[in-house]
């Protein structure tokens, strides 16, 4: 006699989130790089400025430079958060036990932090990648795609620049992983079983990560500014995060949310779409729940 399993009770497996992410990527990676566009502008222009200039130099294909590397990072920095927090989360929630939501916010800032740092060379070659069209000809990198990248790093800059802003990449990484996957959690759990949200389905987890992408955009929106002008600066631009962060500040607070609608633009749909995803790959691929 066959068992019907709820699929709403299966469990992810380790490497979902990453997958989802991936995905997502491909989807908002044009996005991503007019935000990277605009935040490494020399003055102020609008997003449809930056776009209309992207698309006349380069064409359609101009706004998927650098999407390798764009996915080898979600593979590499959202595949180890995502993969800390869940498999943290099992653990802390043996025999039904609840998760007060302090210890989500620690549990995803260690797995952001170990996610951050572990993404640094494919995030660094995915902001060249994005960038490169912006640059004279002679100086452009023209890197084939994010594996030619790191290993053209590798051998003509050291293993040491593979991890140039390293700290900022796994302080944001931080912040965004809070903001994404411990707020969503929690937003999930509080809103499933309420009066709008009777059961755990695609309008569930639509408005949880809505909310989950507008609150990392406000926690990272600095952070992410520094991190790409320290990735792409060239060799002894800036000291220190503190120097990176003086030399913004000059021109006012507001520099540190150049290209916050863009931003906010890309990253609410990239955490909408990476949870929905993730969610519907749990549901079809995860693990039944032992009965």
């Amino acid at each position: 006699m066959s068992v019907t399993v709820d699929k709403t009770k299966r469990i992810g497996r380790w490497y979902f989130g990453g997958i989802a992410s991936a995905m997502a990527a491909c989807c908002t990676h044009p996005l991503d790089l007019l935000k990277v566009h605009m935040q490494t502008q020399q003055g102020k222009v609008s997003i449809l400025f930056m776009a209309k200039k992207l698309f006349k130099s380069d064409g359609v294909l101009g706004f998927y430079n650098g999407l390798s590397a764009s996915v080898l990072r979600q593979l590499t920095y959202s595949m180890t958060r995502f993969a800390v927090y869940d498999i943290g989360r099992k653990a802390l929630t043996k025999d039904g036990r609840q998760m007060p939501f302090y210890e989500k916010v620690l549990l995803a800032g260690g797995a952001g932090a170990m996610g951050g740092f572990v993404g640094t060379p494919a995030d660094m070659v995915n902001v060249r990648m994005q960038n490169d069209v912006k640059l004279p000809p002679e100086q452009r990198r023209n890197y084939k795609h994010a594996v030619d990248g790191i290993y053209r790093v590798l051998r003509q800059e050291g293993p040491a620049k593979c991890f140039n802003g390293a700290t900022m990449a796994s302080s944001r990484a931080v912040f965004v992983t809070i903001g994404q996957i411990a707020f969503y959690d929690q937003i999930k759990g509080l809103l499933l079983g309420s009066a709008l949200f009777e059961k755990d389905n695609e309008i569930l987890h639509f408005t949880s990560s809505f909310f989950a992408g507008g609150i990392a955009t406000l926690l990272t929106m600095p952070l992410d500014v520094m991190k790409t002008r320290i990735m792409n600066a060239p060799p002894g631009t800036y000291k220190n995060i503190l120097a990176c962060a003086v030399d913004i500040g000059k021109n006012g607070p507001l520099g540190f949310f150049k290209g916050f609608m863009p931003a906010f633009v890309r990253l609410g749909p990239h955490t909408i779409l990476t949870f929905m995803f993730l969610e519907q790959i749990r549901m079809n691929f995860g693990d039944d729940p032992k009965v």
